[in-house]
C-alpha cells in the first residue's frame, strides 16, 4: 500500500490576508503555502471574524455546523471554507465570539480562545476527507487544543493518531486567567493532572503553559531564541518547562514573503533596483528624504527604525543617546506607534532637528516599503527578539541592519568583518546605549569612507535567502519525525 502525504491542520488566530495584528498573521499567511511545496498536505483553521474583508467572506461556502461543550455551555459552531492561493482555509464561525470589531482586547478573551481551541479539536471529526495527522497550534490562542485533545478525545479512533506541534511566536503573551475558568469554561477542575499542568501559582491558570506541557513537539521562531528561553531572563517564568522539554524543542527561523518585499517589482516604489543594478536605490533615497522632510543629501547615511515603539524594541537605548546621535553626520527616520513616552520624545527631537530626523507616529505599509528601499541602514537594538522580520526585509532592499545580538537578530545578521569583508550588517552584544551608538557611528563612517566595502556588504545582504521555503522544509522534517510511517516530504 502506497504511503500517503502527511496531513497537517495549521491553527492560528490570525493570518494574512484575512486578519493581521502582528507577525503571527504574516507567518500563518505564508508558511502553509510554502509547506504545500514540500509535499505536506496542509489546511489552515481560523476564526470567522466579522472584520474579514467582504471579498473573501462572499466566497466562503458552508461545510458543517455542530455544538461544542465548553464547561456547562453548549455552544454553536459553524465551519466555512475558502481556497486562497492554493491553500484551503476553514473558518470557525460563532457570531458571539468573533462578530466583533477587533481580534483581541475583550474581557472574555479567555472564553473566546477556549472556544476556538475546543472547536478546532471537535471539528476534526467533521472533515472526513482530511484525517488529520498533525495539529499545529500557534501561540496561546490555540494552546488549549492539545490539552483538550488529550483530556477529552482519547479513546476515539479518529483522534488516536493525531500528534501536536506548538509554536511560540511571542512568549510575552501567555493567556493568564483566573483559576475560575478551569472549571467554569475548561471543564477540567476535577482533573488533577490537567489542573496541575495549567495552573500558574495560586488562583491563576496559564493557557500557554498547558500547550507547552501537552504538545508532542515545541518550536519557536529562531534557533537562538530556543536557547534563550531556557534562561529566566527570557523565559517569562516558563523556562523550567523549556529546559525540561528541551529534547523536543526546536528553533526555526521565520521567513518573509519575497514577492511582497521585492525592490525589482513593487509598484509603490519611485524606482526599481536589483542586486546587480542598484542605481534605482539612490532614486528611492532621494524620494524618501523629500517625503519625510529630511535634507536631500545622498552622502549622508539614512538610518530608519520601523515597527513598535516600545522598550522591547530598544527604544530606551535610543532615548538615552538620541541627542548625541544627532550630532553625528547622519539622518534618522522612525515609523511606528507604541508607548506615548517614546512617541512624544521622537516627535520633540524631530521637530528641532532641522531636517536631520523625521518621526512618523503612525503605520503606513507603503511608506514602510519606501523607507526600506531608500534607507542605508535599519536600526533594531531589541532587548529580546524571538525572530524579527524587519532585519530580513531590509536586507532584501540592500539596507544594512544594525542589531543587538539576540534571538532571530543574531541568527539572521552576519556582523561585518573588516579583515575579510564578510557580513550582512552590524551588531553589538551588550545592551547598552553607547555601545549601540558607537556601532552606528562605525557603520556610518564605513558608508562614507569605504564605498567599496559598503557595496560588498550590500551584495552579501541582498544574496541572503529568507524565503519561506527554507523554514517550510524544517517544519516538514518535524512532521515527518512525528509520523515516520507517512510519505517523506520532498
Amino acid at each position: 500500500m502506497a504511503k500517503r502525504k502527511i496531513r497537517v491542520l495549521f491553527a492560528s488566530f490570525e493570518a494574512v490576508p484575512f486578519m493581521k495584528t502582528g507577525g503571527l498573521g504574516d507567518v500563518a499567511g505564508s508558511l502553509p503555502q510554502a509547506l504545500l511545496k514540500t509535499g505536506i498536505e496542509v489546511r489552515v483553521m481560523l476564526p470567522n471574524f466579522r472584520t474579514i474583508p467582504e471579498q473573501y467572506r462572499s466566497k466562503m461556502t458552508h461545510v458543517t455546523d455542530f455544538y461544542v461543550s465548553l464547561g456547562w455551555r453548549n455552544v454553536y459552531c459553524g465551519v466555512e471554507k475558502l481556497r486562497h492561493n492554493g491553500v484551503l482555509y476553514y473558518f470557525i464561525d460563532n457570531e458571539f465570539y468573533f462578530g466583533r470589531d477587533k481580534a483581541y482586547g475583550y474581557f472574555d478573551d479567555g472564553e473566546r480562545m477556549a472556544f476556538f481551541s475546543k472547536a478546532i479539536v471537535e471539528s476534526l471529526q467533521y472533515l472526513p476527507d482530511f484525517p488529520c495527522d498533525v495539529l499545529h497550534c500557534n501561540d496561546w490562542h490555540t494552546a488549549l487544543a492539545p490539552v483538550f485533545l488529550r483530556e477529552f478525545y482519547q479513546g476515539i479512533p479518529l483522534y488516536e493518531n493525531v500528534k501536536t506541534v506548538m509554536t511560540v511566536h511571542n512568549l510575552k503573551f501567555q493567556g493568564e486567567m483566573s483559576d475560575y475558568v478551569l472549571g467554569d469554561i475548561l471543564g477540567l477542575a476535577g482533573n488533577p493532572a490537567a489542573a496541575s499542568q495549567l495552573r500558574e501559582g495560586p488562583g491563576a491558570v496559564n493557557f500557554m503553559k498547558g500547550g507547552l506541557c501537552y504538545s508532542d513537539i515545541l518550536t519557536t521562531v529562531s534557533p537562538s531564541y530556543a536557547e534563550e528561553i531556557k534562561d529566566p531572563f527570557y523565559g517569562e517564568q516558563l523556562e523550567d518547562i523549556f529546559r525540561r522539554r528541551s529534547s523536543i524543542l526546536y528553533g526555526i527561523l521565520n521567513g518573509i514573503d519575497t514577492k511582497l518585499f521585492d525592490p525589482a517589482s513593487e509598484a509603490d516604489l519611485p524606482a526599481h533596483f536589483t542586486a546587480s543594478d542598484r542605481s534605482g536605490k539612490a532614486v528611492c533615497k532621494a524620494a524618501v528624504q523629500k517625503e519625510l522632510g529630511l535634507v536631500e543629501d545622498p552622502d549622508t547615511p539614512l538610518i530608519v527604525m520601523i515597527g513598535r515603539l516600545t522598550s522591547q524594541k530598544g527604544l530606551d537605548l535610543v532615548r538615552h543617546v538620541l541627542g548625541e546621535l544627532l550630532t553625528h553626520p547622519i539622518q534618522l527616520a522612525v515609523l511606528g506607534t507604541g508607548d506615548a513616552e517614546y512617541e512624544n520624545l521622537l516627535k520633540q527631537f524631530a521637530w528641532g532637528s532641522h531636517g536631520k530626523m523625521s518621526a512618523q507616529i503612525r503605520f503606513d505599509e507603503g511608506l514602510a516599503h519606501r523607507m526600506y528601499a531608500g534607507a542605508d541602514m535599519l536600526l533594531m537594538p531589541s532587548l529580546f527578539e524571538p525572530c524579527g522580520l524587519a532585519q530580513m526585509i531590509s536586507m532584501r532592499y540592500g539596507t544594512l541592519p544594525v542589531v543587538r545580538e539576540t534571538g532571530g537578530l543574531k541568527d539572521s545578521v552576519i556582523p561585518y568583518n573588516q579583515y575579510t569583508g564578510e557580513g550582512t550588517g552590524f551588531s553589538f552584544a551588550e545592551y547598552n546605549a553607547h555601545t549601540m551608538m558607537f556601532t552606528l557611528f562605525a557603520a556610518a563612517d564605513l558608508y562614507r569612507d569605504d564605498p567599496k566595502a559598503w557595496n560588498r556588504l550590500m551584495d552579501n545582504a541582498m544574496a541572503q535567502d529568507f524565503s519561506w521555503g527554507r523554514a517550510a522544509k524544517e517544519y516538514a522534517a518535524i512532521y515527518a519525525r512525528l509520523h515516520p510511517e507517512r510519505k517523506t516530504p520532498a
